[in-house]
């Protein structure tokens, strides 16, 4: 995943309008741009940022930056995609840091290697997707995660993760919580088991399958970003950073009562006897879809993705983030709780 290590170029007044998938405006003091594990390991004696405030970037797809930033914006570049060992169960297969997700998962499966076809269009880079535990139909990527490489920014030390040590939760990572800010993300490694099963529950993707001739792994994949494309809208055009909150997770007793209340409810039973709550219909009911402030609005075909209709400042979407949260709360007793990380 490496090679000869060159110090990166040290950039001054930089936009990070491309290094945001709402395509916020904003710009970092300075900026730099790792494109190897060396590179980042060198970062701690690099007399240039002694005592700047450091603020990592990958894709920028799960971030609202409010403002510029007063700093140096490492943006990570480090490429590579390999298999690193094969046995009779699985492949492990490794990702630099700066890979695209989507660019990753095809490549797997172009090499034989099912697993991730249903995380296929989710924006970002490899090394984004630990941080936030990405997810969709029915599976998260902690699910196929075997381990990260890391470099600890203040030490430059090189530091090896596990599946326990990342604490994955719902759309949450060691990285969100304890580690936020201190380590970058280098590398990390996925288990691909060889016994296939496709994860196709979900009623969307049965739909678009149903027309299909056979369901394998390249079929699920190109459902999924059927559905994505059909659902979703296109963040270079339209600035968005997906699912902007998460589906909130209620007990067996609060639900009851909400059903009573709201019989139309869209919910999902949980294992653990806990019930999910679609986020997008308790925004939706409250009357939000396609509506805004300034130039933050709620998609008019999905009111879980908050956008930038043009123009629009991190703040007008926090704003208009707040403003759905009280109303939710109000009507259902629910708390929503955003995704993003807001900067």
């Amino acid at each position: 995943m490496s090679h000869a290590f060159l110090a990166p170029e040290f950039l001054a007044d930089y936009s990070l309008r491309t290094h945001n998938t709402f395509g916020f405006d904003v710009r970092a003091r300075h900026a730099m741009k790792i494109d190897s594990v060396e590179a980042a390991a060198a970062l701690c004696t690099d007399k240039r940022i002694a005592n700047m405030a450091q603020l990592v970037l990958g894709g920028g797809s799960n971030i609202v930056l409010t403002r510029d930033f007063d700093g140096v914006a490492l943006i990570v570049g480090i490429a590579g995609k390999r298999v690193i060992a094969e046995d009779d169960d699985a492949w492990l297969v490794e990702a630099g840091a700066g890979e695209s997700w989507h660019g990753f998962v095809a490549w797997t499966l172009a090499h034989g290697m099912p697993g991730l076809e249903n995380l296929a269009l989710i924006p970002g880079t490899v090394g984004a997707a630990p941080i936030q535990n990405i997810g969709a139909y029915g599976l998260e990527m902690g699910e196929r995660f075997e381990r990260l490489s890391a470099v600890e920014l203040a030490t430059g030390a090189r530091v090896e993760f596990d599946r326990d040590a990342c604490a994955f939760g719902y759309r949450d990572s060691f990285f969100k919580r304890a580690g936020r800010g201190r380590f970058m993300i280098t590398s990390v490694v996925f288990r691909l088991p060889k016994a296939w099963t496709p994860r196709a529950g979900y009623a969307d993707i049965a739909r678009v399958l149903d027309a299909a001739t056979q369901c394998d792994a390249q079929a699920i994949f190109n459902a999924v970003i059927a559905v994505r494309r059909a659902k979703l809208p296109d963040w270079t055009v339209l600035g968005n950073a997906g699912s902007f909150f998460k589906n909130p997770v209620v007990s067996a007793q609060a639900f009851d009562a909400l059903r009573a209340r709201e019989p139309g409810v869209v919910s999902y039973p949980q294992a653990d006897g806990q019930v999910k709550l679609a986020a997008g219909w308790l925004i939706d009911q409250c009357g939000w879809k396609g509506r805004g402030i300034g130039g933050a609005a709620v998609h008019d075909r999905q009111a879980l993705v908050l956008v930038n209709r043009g123009g629009a400042t991190g703040a007008q979407v926090l704003e208009l983030a707040e403003a759905i949260k009280r109303d939710v709360l109000a009507r259902f007793d629910v708390e929503l709780e955003m995704e993003p990380v807001a900067l």
